[in-house]
């Protein structure tokens, strides 16, 4: 039977499908016109069109759609709110198919990094189980489990065996990214809501990724505006007065020269920023002066006494936390969810998050523990522990190479960025934003890659192009 069907051609079958479903629209349309006036509906039945194209080129077409939808859901935008309930749809639909590809090809190996994120959604189910909120918090650990199930199949099947489109289509998404939020930002809106997501996307994403993108980029005209374009990040960045991801961006991008040994651009880099600020102070000091004192206000002091150190903005977060952490040590208030005493009614939200069931930490690391416990966060910092002993190993790598072309290159740079910056936001653990959904997604990719790092016979070897000779020389010797 499977012969059989193997054996009749797609091409008819494409077109007597294209037919049927016409056909059925039209009496659709006939029957229920009003189906076809409604923008709800038109938007479900494009957005169906749309997953249906994304799931027949699963690896080409998926990731873009996911973390696009995720994007769309997280705009302080008017179509923000139809694509929050939908993220949750398509991100099931990539867990589903992306586990259905791999169980059926075979081919894939899952590790120690794998075991280790099953554990800590198991960690997560238990905190839920004590929590105050247990539907909440138990929604919530589903949509961890259905991003660490796409991460391990769906994204790892968008990138394994095809890294060069990957990457070329990821820098020229940043280039976009950064291209819009530009515009916006020029015009007085702040598209992603506050100016806090506007720097995590720029420092954890777009900064390392378009350094590195310029570094490998072959044509000058590419290399020119990836340099172009990640100085706009970096702006957009700065101008978003948000210190984590300027701090995300800086640390990524200087161990990146660093690990390369291109301490002339490191320099360079130093040396612009010193000499734009030399000459403004030249030109018109008082102005200089008073942009200082602006930037050290906002920026570094966050507005607050100065006498009371660079982190006060973040001490009382950080206390509650503690505080919190204390009052349930063994199993915590709940995976995504804090124990403010409140009862969970309607008011509170039983089956979705609200500001009484959710506070802020000051950090992804805290919240984590406030969350699921003593006991229930050592899976969590494994997982964060194994990504920073592969970073060390590919930082190692390029130390030793100079050799910015392998893939795992650039996913170490995101990796630390956003360990950087989530020490200081609470973003690293929730499903729901789209920083979240990038980083893990790669995460699991870098694990991939690091496996490949070897030592190559010079430093000029490219990666990806000494696989593809290999793989034309195979070729040539198996037709003689």
């Amino acid at each position: 039977m499977g012969i059989m069907i193997d054996r009749i051609p797609k091409g008819p079958v494409i077109i007597t499908l294209a037919i049927l479903g016409a056909l059925v629209l039209s009496c659709m349309a006939y029957a229920r016109p009003g189906f076809f006036t409604s923008e709800t509906y038109l938007g479900g039945l494009l957005l169906l069109e749309v997953m249906l194209a994304a799931v027949w080129h699963f690896r080409k077409l998926f990731f873009v759609l996911l973390i696009g939808t995720f994007l769309m859901a997280g705009l302080d935008a008017p179509v923000g709110g139809g694509w929050t309930m939908a993220r949750w749809a398509i991100l099931g639909l990539g867990a589903l198919v992306g586990s259905s590809i791999m169980l059926k090809d075979r081919g894939y190996k899952f590790g120690l990094f794998h075991v280790v994120a099953t554990f800590a959604v198991l960690a997560a189910l238990v905190s839920a189980a004590v929590s105050r909120y247990t539907m909440v918090s138990s929604l919530k650990v589903l949509s961890l489990l259905l991003l660490f199930i796409y991460a391990a199949t769906g994204a790892r099947l968008a990138v394994l065996g095809r890294e060069n489109r990957f990457f070329d289509g990821l820098l020229t998404g940043c280039e976009i990214v950064v291209g819009l939020l530009a515009v916006f930002t020029f015009m007085g809106k702040e598209i992603l809501g506050n100016p806090n997501s506007r720097g995590a996307v720029m420092g954890v994403a777009c900064a390392p990724l378009l350094l590195w993108g310029a570094l490998v980029s072959e044509e000058s005209f590419t290399k020119r505006r990836r340099i172009v374009v990640f100085a706009v990040a970096m702006l957009l960045a700065f101008e978003s007065h948000a210190r984590a991801g300027m701090l995300a961006a800086f640390v990524s991008c200087a161990l990146l020269c660093l690990a390369l040994r291109r301490y002339g651009l490191f320099g360079a880099g130093i040396g612009i920023l010193a000499v734009i600020a030399a000459s403004s102070a030249i030109v018109s000091p008082e102005v200089f002066s008073r942009s200082v004192d602006q930037i050290t206000d906002t920026v570094v002091f966050k507005g607050k006494d100065p006498s009371q150190g660079l982190l006060l903005s973040r001490k009382s977060p950080w206390q509650d936390t503690v505080d919190s952490i204390r009052q349930h040590f063994w199993f915590g208030t709940g995976f995504g969810t804090s124990d403010t005493g409140q009862d969970a009614t309607e008011e509170v939200g039983k089956f979705s998050s609200s500001s009484l069931t959710s506070v802020e930490h000051g950090s992804s690391f805290l919240a984590i523990t406030a969350w699921v416990g003593i006991l229930g966060v050592l899976p969590f910092a494994f997982l964060v522990g194994m990504l920073l002993a592969k970073v060390g190993k590919t930082v190692w790598w390029m130390w030793k190479t100079g050799n910015p072309m392998h893939p795992a290159v650039p996913l170490a740079m995101v990796m630390i960025a956003g360990m950087t910056h989530a020490m200081f936001e609470d973003w690293m653990f929730a499903p729901g934003y789209y920083v979240c959904v990038f980083f893990w997604s790669l995460a699991f990719v870098f694990i991939d890659q690091t496996a490949l790092l070897t030592v190559p016979d010079t430093r000029d070897v490219f990666w990806w192009r000494a696989r593809a000779m290999r793989q034309e020389l195979n070729a040539v010797a198996s037709t003689r």
